[in-house]
């Protein structure tokens, strides 16, 4: 396994959901991130753990327990109006990042701009690039769960995954992801994210644990 340069999430290491989509092969697993996943590096896994040719252990894969949460579905249009009040338009801790990072072109980058609606959960309209693939469905479920809680001076970056894929959306599909915070503990916040197709119907849903980076904790 590789984590190429582009599906970068902080600067020099992945986006945390695409490369536990590529840790978890397809299969419906709870991958934790033990250390930024370094790109462009060979990575093994072996009993359920993914390391590095020097030992470094970089994240540990289980058998995922059911999700039974989702964030609640919401028109397409609301979804754009949502994206238009993005955070990360004026704050971004990772401008860059594959997934949520404004300064990603397009066709880059996904592109996926979770802004908060009225309740405080987040949704963003999303068209599917061609290249779609499960690892793309883990990395769009990733971020609009995290700007649920992150904010100025308030860093977060994923600390564990389970992601539930019901079915691909197809390439050109615009598709909305909603994602919540569900819960906070200390510098952990606990967070869902639910992905919709264009009718409206549910395609995959995620649970995530996020960790507050510089001693910052939910507000």
């Amino acid at each position: 396994m590789i984590i190429s340069a582009r599906f970068n999430g902080p600067p020099g290491s992945g986006n945390g959901g695409y490369s536990a989509g590529i840790f978890a092969h397809g299969d419906r697993c709870e991958v934790t991130l033990r250390t930024p996943p370094p790109l462009e590096t060979p990575l093994s896994l072996l009993d359920c753990q993914v390391r590095t040719p020097d030992g470094t252990v970089v994240a540990e894969v289980a058998p995922a327990p059911e999700i039974d949460t989702v964030v609640p579905p919401i028109g397409y249009a609301d979804a754009v109006s949502a994206a238009t009040g993005y955070a990360g338009f004026a704050d971004h801790p990772f401008p860059t990042c594959y997934v949520c990072g404004p300064d990603r072109a397009e066709g880059d980058g996904l592109r996926i701009f979770p802004g908060r609606v009225p309740d405080g959960s987040t949704a963003a309209p999303w068209t599917v690039p061609a290249d779609v693939s499960t690892e793309l469905v883990w990395a769009a479920l990733d971020c609009p769960g995290g700007w649920a809680m992150i904010g100025p001076v308030r860093p977060y970056v994923l600390g564990r995954i389970a992601v539930q894929v019901d079915r691909l959306p197809a390439p050109g599909d615009r598709c909305v992801v909603r994602g919540a915070l569900t819960a906070t503990e200390g510098r952990k916040a606990l967070v869902h994210s639910t992905l919709y197709g264009p009718d409206g119907t549910e395609l995959a849903r995620a649970r995530a644990t996020w960790i507050a980076l510089n001693g910052a904790v939910p507000a």
